[in-house]
């Protein structure tokens, strides 16, 4: 079955079709680009550039995937808009990932605990941390990262990866591994293809925003005149 893989919840924005086989998950094409400004620019060109490369048309899609992040609000709704608006227009299932379980997925190593961390803008991150198997230990959560590196010191964890992780290394005083700064499609895919190959019904693609958006509508109209 091909499947979409779309995710916008950081700065890179990307797009993959996978290949989900009995046995295993073949990659097929990806574009991922990183530019905090253009996720609506970007995302519908690279889903079409990814079906040109792979030969296929949209009609061929078994289902999507999303990262559902947490991310930033302009940002995160990008994807999940592409994901949903796919999903209706053909007719196919759509599930979501957490793009923080996509990162622990990948960066998973026995008997190593690992903090993902990706940029929350304002002077914080959006993390969690994952054990072994890339299991998730505690709930995704947004907090400055010196708040963060007081909660995790107690946790056993011995290297940290994501964008976040990386901007405030000299906080967060961890060992980094720097292949891993976004969330990357194949993981994504690989934690949603249990439900993909058990036929399970499609599902709503909640946002995990973790805090309110940047620009909120006023409650009170101020009046004109004094």
């Amino acid at each position: 079955m091909l499947v979409l893989v779309v995710d916008s919840s950081t700065p890179a924005v990307t797009a993959a079709l996978v290949e989900i086989q009995p046995d295993r998950l073949v990659l097929r094409a990806e574009r991922c680009v990183v530019d905090a400004r253009a996720h609506g620019e970007l995302l519908a060109p690279q889903v079409e550039s990814v079906l040109a490369e792979a030969g296929a048309r949209s009609t061929d899609l078994g289902a999507v995937v999303a990262g559902v992040g947490p991310g930033p609000f302009t940002g995160l709704r990008v994807g999940l808009v592409t994901a949903v608006t796919m999903g209706q227009t053909l007719a196919i299932p759509t599930y979501g990932v957490c793009s923080l379980d996509a990162l622990g997925h990948a960066a998973a190593a026995t008997g190593q605990r690992i903090l993902v961390a990706s940029d929350a803008r304002r002077r914080e991150i959006y993390w969690a941390v994952y054990g072994d198997a890339g299991k998730r230990i505690t709930e995704p959560d947004v907090a400055a990262p010196a708040v963060v590196a007081g909660q995790a010191a107690g946790l056993g964890i011995t290297v940290a990866v994501g964008e976040g992780a990386h901007r405030y290394a000299d906080i967060l005083g961890l060992p980094l591994r720097a292949e891993l700064l976004y969330p990357p499609a194949y993981a994504l895919a690989e934690l949603a293809a249990e439900r993909i190959r058990a036929g399970d019904p499609g599902e709503s693609l909640t946002p995990l925003y973790l805090r309110r958006p940047d620009a909120v509508a006023a409650s009170i109209r101020k009046p004109v005149l004094p």
